[in-house]
């Protein structure tokens, strides 16, 4: 007997939808069941976004059952118009390959590739799809759908009719090929199971009858909720854009950040959704949370958590410390030059030569604290400027070297929360 899988993502909140409810569950108690998830290689790094998904194979993984990670080298090289609007740009084989790699590093992050009988799989379809004859594709593949289920999904239909709007023939093959994946899995690698998004379903649903009347298969769907933040915006967004697992593309400290910064509403969801803490914890912690919520501390256990995921334990403490001094909660003289380092690319930075003995009114200027030195008075005699976290009180304070921090820093505050970096080159 085995874990039933299919209740602990309900409970957790994966399951928006599935197929053969009563059976699905009789095969997670009576099974090992391999289930897949495919993701886009369309760069070099999976987001926020993507956590989902990479959480429910995870959790497949930790409840006993084996998963899949399929990377669509092949797909991807068409790109599934599931939700969108306008056809994609294509990329090289080449770049999709060097995306795969990285993808799969991520992906190390979150399952076991290497545990016996229930290690993660990653395959890439490019394997299977690049081999294809067409005729023989149409000939054995394309007769098991209509023309008339093709058109009627809503992302198709929705292009067709605008006439604004088109869909290839490339992009409306991607769903046979979708399909064709599912039933050579479940062929090669007794999968039975297909995971992904909501929008995902009619993709999931070809695959399962392909792998039916084909194969003569009894295979399932899963699709997971489409996960919206408490502004009713696509979960993983940020003011710059999509939220990155690669440090490349989101900074450490952006991506701590971004968990500190969620609202008190979804902490409940994606702690179920994003973390291995049991159901009774969660509570406990939102409970917690709740006695003070102003502390954000259930938003600084989760952010601690994922970034330790993602990142390691010690990129982890930097991105926490530099989030302390900003928020006040650690004093910047107790910072060392690589924490002042990683706070230089995370806020307003400038150099110079000339700081040592110099007026404190033309440091704000240098560094875009204030747009004049009439400015920069004012902001001091109002009480609004900070020197490495001690209110400045006088106009005409000079720049000595003993406020130099680590590394030759200064830091400024202009009001409540404006910071700036300032580091002296001497």
């Amino acid at each position: 007997m085995h874990c039933n899988a299919l209740k602990v993502l309900k409970e957790r909140g994966f399951v928006e939808w599935s197929s053969h409810n009563e059976e699905l569950d009789e095969h997670f108690l009576n099974n090992m069941v391999t289930g897949y998830i495919g993701f886009d290689p369309s760069a070099d790094s999976l987001h926020v976004g993507n956590l989902v998904a990479i959480m429910g194979l995870a959790w497949m993984q930790r409840l006993g059952h084996r998963p899949i990670a399929l990377a669509g080298g092949g797909t991807g090289r068409i790109g599934d118009p599931s939700g969108k609007s306008a056809e994609r740009n294509l990329l090289s084989e080449e770049e999709i390959s060097y995306n795969v790699g990285r993808i799969a590093k991520q992906l190390e992050h979150f399952l076991d590739f290497n545990c016996g009988q229930n290690s993660a799989v990653l395959v890439n379809n490019n394997e299977w799809l690049k081999k294809l004859n067409y005729i023989e594709f149409l000939r054995d593949i394309g007769k098991y759908f209509s023309v008339n289920f093709l058109v009627n999904r809503d992302y198709v239909r929705s292009r067709v009719l605008d006439p604004d709007k088109s869909i290839t023939y490339t992009e409306l093959s991607y769903i046979l090929l979708q399909a064709y994946d599912f039933n050579h899995m479940y062929n090669e690698l007794n999968c039975t199971l297909q995971m992904g998004g909501n929008d995902q379903q009619v993709n999931i649903i070809a695959g399962m009858d392909l792998a039916r009347k084909k194969s003569g298969g009894q295979c399932y769907g899963i699709t997971f909720p489409l996960l919206l933040n408490a502004q009713g915006q696509k979960f993983g967004k940020s003011e710059s854009g999509a939220v990155y697992l690669s440090p490349h593309r989101t900074s450490i400290y952006k991506f701590y950040q971004f968990w500190i910064n969620v609202d008190d509403s979804d902490l409940e969801k994606l702690y179920k959704l994003f973390t291995f803490i049991e159901l009774d914890e969660i509570s406990a912690i939102i409970e917690e949370h709740n006695k003070n919520p102003h502390l954000r501390t259930a938003q600084k256990k989760l952010a601690w958590n994922l970034t330790c995921r993602v990142h390691g334990e010690d990129a982890a403490k930097r991105a926490k410390e530099a989030s302390a001094i900003l928020f006040g909660e650690m004093d910047i003289k107790e910072a060392d030059a690589e924490l002042l380092d990683t706070l230089s690319a995370e806020i307003p930075f400038a150099e110079t030569d000339s700081i040592i003995g110099g007026p404190i009114t033309d440091l704000l200027v240098l560094s875009g604290g204030c747009a004049s030195k009439g400015e920069a008075k004012r902001k001091i005699k109002e009480g609004g400027v900070y020197l490495n976290g001690v209110k400045v009180t006088e106009e005409s304070r000079l720049i000595s070297s003993e406020d130099l921090l680590n590394g030759g820093y200064v830091q400024l505050r202009v009001g409540k929360k404006d910071f700036r970096l300032v580091k002296f080159r001497g």
